[in-house]
């Protein structure tokens, strides 16, 4: 696997994100406030109880989403989707987070010590959320080619956190060009499935230090999948960071509950994320300082039978065994047939100074 460099690293409101950091994890709250701004302070409160480093809005209306039109341009018309059937329109009336909650999520998130910031999906919610100050901003999957959107958020000079989805390569590398030539310097492209929920034959992490070098950027993981296996593959891959949908209770509903997690399920990812990390370390081989003390239960060569000065080493006589306080075991052919030099018991290990000198 090839490793990150230690240059794709960037910070958000003062926290480094990159390979020597542990994971950055961001809860995404999406809609599943369900229109109730009590819920969208609970749901701060248990992100930054479970371990989660971020909060993470979507800022929208439907106006600036899509056009209140109902024909069949403007439904999802997919069996397998989890809105089949709705209009666009009413779909995000329903999922946006109104836009005069935004001030208190901020200040609360603050007192709580998590960040936050939010996903803005057209100009206006850009100039909204600097007003606001936020730190950082995403870049959803299905916005990632409007390019005019990418110049208006890297023309603030804060992080930008891109989520590729269905990109192509060309795409992905025009992205990432667009927001470096408009200012970007700190970016971070996510690995993503536009599948709601994915699943994990679907994610293809093997991807991630492809793009990587590809695009030569911090590569991180937008996970749609259930469960926390998927961002744990995705930390040992070298993802510094991993975003997921967050809710209180699945069974609580909304638009986006079927494929987020619960704190339980994150305090669980967040612990294992960080294992995941840690066990990374950097390529060694001889074992480690830790190791050494395990070295006796190598095996090496003994002598098995009490023998007496003068007598041939042989099968009979000397073994491979544990512990390791003898020759190496690479040693057994050479010894074979040589004579030691003194009395030596069954148990006595075998080194150089039990045998004849050769002339």
């Amino acid at each position: 696997m090839t490793q990150a460099k230690p240059e794709h690293t960037c910070a958000i409101a003062g926290r480094d994100i990159g390979p020597d950091t542990p994971p950055y994890l961001i809860a995404e709250m999406s809609g599943n406030h369900n229109h109730d701004i009590d819920r969208a302070i609970a749901i701060i409160d248990a992100a930054a109880d479970s371990g989660a480093d971020a909060v993470k809005l979507q800022t929208y209306t439907a106006d600036t989403m899509t056009l209140d039109i109902d024909t069949p341009d403007f439904r999802i018309e997919d069996e397998k989707s989890l809105w089949n059937g709705r209009n666009l329109y009413d779909l995000y009336t329903e999922a946006h987070t109104p836009w005069d909650w935004h001030g208190p999520l901020f200040e609360h998130a603050k007192s709580r010590g998590i960040h936050i910031f939010s996903t803005p999906f057209d100009p206006t919610s850009v100039d909204f959320l600097e007003d606001l100050g936020a730190p950082a901003y995403k870049v959803a999957s299905f916005e990632m080619t409007d390019l005019r959107l990418i110049r208006k958020i890297a023309s603030t000079g804060k992080p930008m956190i891109i989520s590729t989805g269905m990109g192509s390569v060309a795409e992905v590398a025009q992205t990432v060009e667009t927001a470096r030539a408009a200012g970007a310097k700190d970016i971070i492209v996510l690995k993503c499935t536009s599948t709601y929920p994915a699943t994990p034959a679907n994610s293809h992490l093997a991807t991630i230090p492809n793009m990587r070098d590809t695009f030569d950027c911090a590569i991180g993981l937008s996970d749609h999948t259930l469960g926390c296996g998927v961002a744990v593959a995705a930390v040992a891959m070298g993802a510094p960071l991993v975003e997921k949908h967050f809710t209180l209770r699945r069974a609580d509903g909304g638009v986006d509950s079927a494929f987020s997690m619960e704190p339980a399920e994150w305090r669980m990812m967040r612990e294992e994320c960080d294992r995941a990390w840690q066990a990374m370390g950097e390529i060694t081989y001889g074992g480690t300082k830790d190791e050494e003390n395990s070295r006796i239960f190598r095996r090496s060569l003994y002598i098995s039978q009490d023998v007496k000065a003068g007598d041939e080493l042989t099968p009979e006589n000397m073994r491979i065994v544990r512990p390791g306080y003898g020759l190496e075991p690479k040693f057994y052919e050479t010894l074979l047939g040589k004579r030691v030099a003194r009395d030596a018991a069954k148990g006595t290990r075998v080194d150089w100074s039990l045998l004849v000198p050769e002339s």
